[in-house]
Formats: structure tokens, C-alpha cells, sequence
């Protein structure tokens, strides 16, 4: 039997907003503290330094690859079962992490997080979606909903750092049981469920695009150890390339799609979601990176780590906040392209650090650079990734703003993994040679936002421009 929708969406509002940020930060918070931890848990665990990508791969990937049939789990069994499943599945995942006693616990604990992070976040952005309508009530609960971001970066890696030096890593992990509770009785007191739409499981197509995603990411950091001429690396990127294709023709062919390609028909959706996927790729390698330049090149500890991204997280949230009032003065188009030149300044500058430069001059600065631009770009990024959505639609369409998301994320650390291992001859340890691959690092991450730049000019900006023409010459 179907569920009607919420009757007074507008006395829910409020609380569905709290519930839906909380939600997101937890998951933010999350990411960020492991970023603080990676080299305590390098040393706990014996990672070697391929091994340690996996840490942030094996949760994205499983998130990315699972993201689309979580979205469509949503909208045939009702987006709070999902999210309160998702909220289960994630805090329980925490859990067992906090626990992991070797390489392999921790890696299938953060699989398994990625898992629940699948079935929650598209349940949140589709929530989001259908109780806010669009216009200034969207934007302002998408503003929220990525100033959450800089908040709960600050937030983790701060924390991180604190429990990685004075605790342990394990302890970041733990504090998601409480939040994780909290935020289900929260659910389950205030969010109604939303209308069920019939329809089945398309588990061929989320089986084909994770595997594919899984073999092509395993290739590039397989790539970075054993060079392109394994035989794993080369059989792994020929069965990467099958799975897209097989995946591509299911979705053609099936009659309830997990990626409905009608999604992609639009030229502004399709580049929201590529320029999505260009600027994660260049962003989580600055986080990765950077927090192995501030310690292992500027030997700064866990807890100074965390701090010193504040003037990254700090102005991030700040220009979060006011993207509302800029969008409405200047379009949310031009936010979008100042956001992604100034992350292209900062990542250029900070590629010009070196084993003798100082914080202040070599890191915060551009750093601040690096978080005004994050925060002005993603929310009018997540706007054009759901814009003209039909209702039907806004289960699928939040999941592929997640796809995007999570799969540029470990694509493109993956590609800046192998970067980082072929910018210095193999056997180098000294800081200097680290200090140089960070840097051949960040010029790469830079390179990507350049290319997100171009993509956003040209199918963003470029058909908006063009339609308000139209719509001036019609009205004249």
C-alpha cells in the first residue's frame, strides 16, 4: 500500500532540514577524520603507501558504485526506511572500524560504511528535494546542507587530530554510535515517508558500473606500484572497460533503470555532473595530500594538522553561507566559475611548496584561496546537477549528484596516488623528495579544476546564458 506524501510538509520543515544537515555532517565529519588519522593508522596497521589510499577508496567506491541503487531503493520502499537504514548500517560500519584489529577488518568495515552511506545520502538530497521547492526555499536548504561541508571538515579533522594524538584513531570512529541513535529516533519522530513508487531492483546494473569502478580505480593504484605493464593492472582496466559497457547497455535495455538515461539529456545536468566529478577528483587530493605535507614534511602533529586547516574549513563555510544572498545578486553561474578560478589560484599556489617553505606563506594562504572557492561552488553545482527534475526522478537524480561526487573523489585520487608515485625516482624517503611529489600533486589537482572550469563554462553557463536570451526575445 502507498504512503502519502507528508500532509503539512511546512510543519516539518524545520526539523526535516536539522535532521538532513546532522545527517551529512556526520557523514563529513567522518571522511575528515580519517584524513587527520591516516598516518596513525598507517603506523597501527602496516599499511604500505599504496594500501593507505584504500582507506578513503574502499568507502567511496563502495558508496559511488551503491549510490544509484540506494536512490532507487528510496523511491520504491520509501526514503525514511532507507534513511534510517542507511543511518544503521553507516553508525554500526563506525563501529567495527573503531575495532579493527588489522589491514584487511578495517578496509571491509569501510566498505561496508560506504555501503550504508549509499542508501543514506541520496535519501537525504531526495528529502531535501521534495520538501523544499525550487527557488530561494531550495537554495537556502542547499546552502545549508553544503555549509555543512566546511563545518564538519573543521569539525573531523580538529577531532582527528585531537583523538590521533592524544587518544587514539579508533576513538573518531566511535563518537558516530551516539549521533547515529540520536539521528534515528530523530527520523523516526519527524521525517513522514514519502510516496512509494513501483517499480524493481535493477541489481544488474549496480553490480556492472561497481565493478567497473572498483577494477578501473584498482588498476591506477595498482599502476603506482607494479607500472602499466602488470599483467593484474592491464587485466583489471580491460575488465573496467567491459563492466561500463555492459552497464551502459543494461541501462539502455532494462525496464527500471538505477541510472534513467533521460537524467543525462540535459546539457546542464550531464555537466553538472562531470564538472562534479573533475573537481572532487583535485579536491580530495588536497585534503589527502595535504595532511602528509603538514606532517610529514612541516612535522606538525595530528592535533596541529586539524587546526591547520582551518583557513581552509573557516572561509569554506563562511562563503557557504552566503551563497543565498551572492546567488540572487549575481546567478548562481557566476558563483560557480569563481568558485573553481579561485580553487585553481590556491592549488597552483600551494604547488609551490617545498620542504623549506613556512605555513603561513606556503599553506594557509592559498588554503583560504582553496576554501572561499569550495564554498561558493558547491551548492549551485548541486542546484544544476537537480535542476527540472521530475518528482519521479528526484530519487535518481540526487544519487547521480552522489555518483558524481563520490566517484570523481576516488578516481581522482586514485590517478593522483599514481602521480604522486612517479614524480620522484622509486626508493626516495627523504623530506624533500616528499615535499616535491606533494607538489607535482597539487599542480595536477589544479589541472583538474581547470578542466571542471571549462566544463561548467561550456554546458552550464554558456545554455543558461542562452536561454535567458530566448526568453528576453520572447518576452519582447
Amino acid at each position: 500500500m502507498n504512503i502519502a506524501p507528508p500532509s503539512s510538509p511546512a510543519r516539518h520543515a524545520g526539523a526535516v532540514l536539522a535532521i538532513i544537515v546532522a545527517s551529512y555532517l556526520m557523514i563529513v565529519v567522518d571522511i575528515s577524520i580519517v584524513i587527520t588519522g591516516l598516518p596513525r593508522i598507517q603506523d597501527s596497521l602496516g599499511f604500505t603507501a599504496a594500501q593507505l589510499s584504500w582507506v578513503t577508496n574502499a568507502y567511496t567506491l563502495t558508496f559511488g558504485g551503491l549510490l544509484l541503487l540506494g536512490a532507487r531503493a528510496g523511491d520504491i520502499l520509501g526514503r525514511r526506511r532507507m534513511f534510517i537504514l542507511g543511518l544503521s548500517l553507516f553508525t554500526m560500519a563506525s563501529v567495527a572500524i573503531g575495532c579493527a584489529p588489522s589491514v584487511t577488518w578495517l578496509l571491509t568495515a569501510r566498505a561496508i560504511q560506504g555501503a550504508g552511506a549509499a542508501v543514506l545520502a541520496p535519501s537525504t538530497l531526495a528529502l531535501l528535494s521534495t520538501h523544499f521547492a525550487e527557488g530561494p526555499q531550495r537554495t537556502r536548504a542547499l546552502s545549508l546542507y553544503a555549509a555543512a561541508a566546511g563545518v564538519g571538515a573543521t569539525l573531523g579533522l580538529v577531532l582527528g587530530g585531537f583523538f590521533a594524538d592524544l587518544v587514539s584513531w579508533r576513538a573518531g570512529f566511535f563518537i558516530n554510535l551516539p549521533i547515529g541513535v540520536c539521528l534515528i529516533i530523530a527520523a523516526r519522530r519527524h521525517i513522514d515517508e514519502t510516496q512509494k513508487q513501483p517499480g524493481k531492483f535493477d541489481m544488474g546494473g549496480a553490480i556492472s558500473s561497481t565493478m567497473g569502478m572498483t577494477a578501473l580505480v584498482y588498476s591506477l593504484v595498482r599502476a603506482a606500484d607494479a607500472g602499466w605493464g602488470d599483467a593484474l593492472v592491464q587485466t583489471a582496466l580491460i575488465g573496467a572497460v567491459l563492466m561500463i559497457v555492459a552497464f551502459v547497455f543494461i541501462e539502455r535495455n532494462v525496464s527500471h533503470p538505477i541510472l534513467p538515461l533521460r537524467l543525462l539529456i540535459s546539457r546542464e545536468r550531464t555537466g553538472a555532473y562531470i564538472a562534479r566529478m573533475l573537481f572532487l577528483g583535485g579536491a580530495v587530493g588536497f585534503w589527502f595530500f595535504s595532511t602528509q605535507f603538514l606532517q610529514g614534511v612541516l612535522h606538525l602533529r595530528p592535533i596541529q594538522a586539524g587546526l591547520a586547516f582551518l583557513p581552509v574549513t573557516l572561509p569554506n563555510f563562511a562563503s557557504a553561507m552566503a551563497v543565498p544572498k551572492l546567488g540572487r545578486r549575481f546567478g548562481n553561474e557566476a558563483l560557480l566559475i569563481v568558485g573553481l578560478v579561485l580553487g585553481v589560484i590556491g592549488l597552483s599556489w600551494l604547488g609551490q611548496a617545498d620542504a623549506d617553505s613556512t605555513y603561513w606563506a606556503g599553506v594557509a594562504l592559498p588554503m583560504v584561496l582553496i576554501g572561499l572557492g569550495q564554498g561558493l561552488l558547491l551548492a549551485p553545482l548541486t542546484a544544476a546537477g537537480v535542476s527540472g527534475v521530475a518528482q519521479k526522478d528526484a530519487g535518481a537524480a540526487s544519487g547521480l549528484v552522489n555518483v558524481a561526487h563520490q566517484l570523481g573523489g576516488a578516481l581522482g585520487l586514485a590517478l593522483l596516488v599514481l602521480v604522486f608515485a612517479s614524480a620522484a625516482p622509486a626508493g626516495t624517503q627523504d623530506v624533500a623528495s616528499l615535499a616535491h611529489r606533494i607538489s607535482v600533486v597539487m599542480d595536477m589537482a589544479a589541472l583538474l579544476l581547470v578542466l571542471a572550469l571549462l566544463v561548467s563554462w561550456f554546458f552550464i553557463v554558456v545554455p543558461h546564458r542562452n536561454r535567458q536570451a530566448q526568453q528576453q526575445k520572447a518576452l519582447s
